[in-house]
C-alpha cells in the first residue's frame, strides 16, 4: 500500500502543472491533500474523481482558505470529518479514513503567522489533535497521521536554523509540542529511517531558493510506535513541482 501526502497550495492551481499525469503514473493507494482552497461544488468532476479514484473533501467555511481532501482507490470503512471541535473544524483541517487495521489522518496544522498572532490557536490545535489521535488508538487500531505540520522539529530539519529561531514553524513552543507528541509513543517516520540533513519538503517561492535547496521539512508521516514494523520506506518526492511543498510518500508492507 502506497500512501502520499501533499500540500498543494490550491488544488485547482496544481492541476495546471501535470497533477493528473503524475497521479496516473505514481498511482498511490491513498493521496492526502492539504490547503486545497476550494469547496467541492467549485470543482470539476475531473478534479473530484480523477482516474476513477473516490474522494472526500473537508473544506473551510471561508472560501479559498485551508481545506483537506483524500483520494482513495479502495473505499474506506468510515470517513470522519474534523475532530469534534467547532472552531478548528470550521477551517477544514482534519480528515480521517478508517481501514481494517488502522486510521489514516490527514491534517493541515495552522501557521503561527509572521507576527505569531496565531500561535495560541496553533498550540490549541496541537493539543486537540493529540487528544483526537489518542481516542482513535483506544479503538484498538493503529493510527497514521500525515500532512503539513507547519513545524520543523529539529535544527536538522531546516537549512538555516540559527536565523529562524524566532520565526513561525521553528518556535520553541511548536518544537516542544513535537517533543511531547513523540514521547506519547508516536514516531516521525522519516526520522525512523533516516538522519539525513538537507532533505526538505517546503521552499519559499523566492527565486533560486528551491534550486539551492534552502528549505524546511514541514510535511510528515507519523504513526503509533507499534505500527513501525508495517512501514517499508518513506521518500520525499522533491522533483515533483506544482506547489511550494513536495509530496511525501510511505510504503506499507
Amino acid at each position: 500500500m502506497k500512501l502520499v501526502s501533499w500540500n498543494v497550495n490550491g488544488v485547482r492551481s496544481v492541476t495546471r502543472y501535470g497533477f493528473f499525469d503524475w497521479l496516473a503514473k505514481f498511482s498511490p493507494d491513498v493521496l492526502c491533500l492539504q490547503e486545497t482552497k476550494a469547496q467541492k461544488d467549485q470543482l470539476s468532476q475531473e478534479i473530484i474523481s480523477p482516474l476513477k479514484y473516490g474522494s472526500h473533501w473537508h473544506s473551510a467555511v471561508a472560501k479559498g482558505y485551508s481545506g483537506v481532501s483524500m483520494y482513495f482507490k479502495k473505499e474506506p470503512l468510515n470517513i470522519i470529518e474534523g475532530i469534534g471541535n467547532k472552531e478548528i473544524d470550521s477551517e477544514g483541517r482534519v480528515l480521517t479514513l478508517e481501514y481494517k487495521d488502522f486510521f489514516l489522518v490527514n491534517a493541515y496544522f495552522p501557521n503561527s503567522g509572521r507576527d505569531h498572532a496565531r500561535l495560541p490557536y496553533k498550540l490549541k490545535f496541537c493539543k486537540e489533535i493529540l487528544i483526537f489521535l489518542n481516542k482513535l488508538k483506544k479503538k484498538n487500531k493503529h493510527v497514521v497521521i500525515c500532512g503539513d505540520f507547519n513545524i520543523a522539529h529539529k535544527e536538522m530539519d531546516l537549512a538555516n536554523p540559527k536565523s529562524n529561531m524566532k520565526n513561525a514553524g521553528f518556535l520553541p513552543q511548536e518544537r516542544a509540542w513535537m517533543d511531547e507528541f513523540i514521547k506519547k509513543d508516536y514516531i516521525d517516520v522519516y526520522r525512523h529511517f533516516s538522519q539525513d540533513i538537507g532533505s526538505y519538503t517546503w521552499w519559499s517561492y523566492r527565486p533560486g531558493v528551491r534550486e539551492r535547496n534552502i528549505g524546511w521539512r514541514l510535511d510528515y508521516f507519523c504513526s503509533d510506535i507499534d505500527f513501525a514494523d508495517r512501514i517499508e520506506s518513506m521518500l520525499h518526492l522533491t522533483q515533483i513541482k506544482g506547489s511550494d511543498h513536495c509530496p511525501v510518500v510511505i510504503k506499507l508492507k
